[in-house]
Formats: C-alpha cells, structure tokens, sequence
C-alpha cells in the first residue's frame, strides 16, 4: 500500500513539473503576451545596451551578465508569468532553462531578442 500511494505521489508530481515549459515567441506573439499585461516582463541586458538601443515599455532589468543575477531570478516568484528577453535570444534562452530547472512554472522567451522586437517597429522607450 505504501509504495503504491509513493508511485502515486510520484507520477502527480511528474506531472505538475512537466507542464511547465519555455515557450519561445517570434516578436508578434511576444507583443501579444505583453499587452496582455498578465506576465511580468524581464530585459535581461546590461544598462549599456538599456541606453544605447532602448528597451520594452514597463521592462524590469535583471542583467543576466551581472554575478548575482542567477541569485536575484531564484528569488523571484515561481508561480508568476515571465517574458524574457535580451539582444538575440541567448542569454534569454540559458534563463529560461534556469527558470525551468527552479521549477518556474511560465516561461515565455522572445526567441530573436529586442534586436528583432525593434526589427518589427514594435514600441520602446529610450532612456533620457
């Protein structure tokens, strides 16, 4: 009996962990999760490339190159919504694989970065 209520225990939770997963968004579908405003939106870029390029209207910046960066998104909350993104995709797709391997449960990543954000003339906001 009890190792049947263990494997049952243990199929659930496999369960719950499996249906989380990274959803990587070209820049259309992206938008669409943003002016939805239900996920929290994450520019993962350093502060130079903030200034130089822009970024996402209501972004928070975690600079994913920073050292404590790992530490500040294991902090954040896991049964929250995320878009992330950063230039091209690549720091913002090793997050996402974090995120999911700390058990965030909605990972959504721009799969092309701001770089294409700004491509599609999708609205940013300079800093000034």
């Amino acid at each position: 009996m009890k190792q049947v209520l263990f494997l049952t225990i243990l199929f659930f939770s496999s369960q719950l962990y499996s249906q989380a997963t990274i959803k990587n968004l070209d820049a259309t579908a992206f938008k669409k999760q943003v002016d939805g405003k239900k996920s929290i939106l994450i520019d993962l870029r350093t502060t130079k490339e903030i200034e130089a390029k822009g970024k996402i209207k209501g972004a928070k910046q975690i600079d994913f190159l920073d050292k404590n960066a790992e530490a500040i998104i294991l902090k954040l909350d896991k049964n929250k919504s995320y878009l992330i993104y950063c230039a091209g995709g690549g720091r913002s797709g090793e997050c996402a694989e974090l995120m999911l391997n700390n058990g965030f449960k909605s990972i959504a990543n721009l799969e092309k970065g701001f770089d294409d954000w700004k491509r599609k003339g999708f609205e940013i906001e300079i800093r000034e």
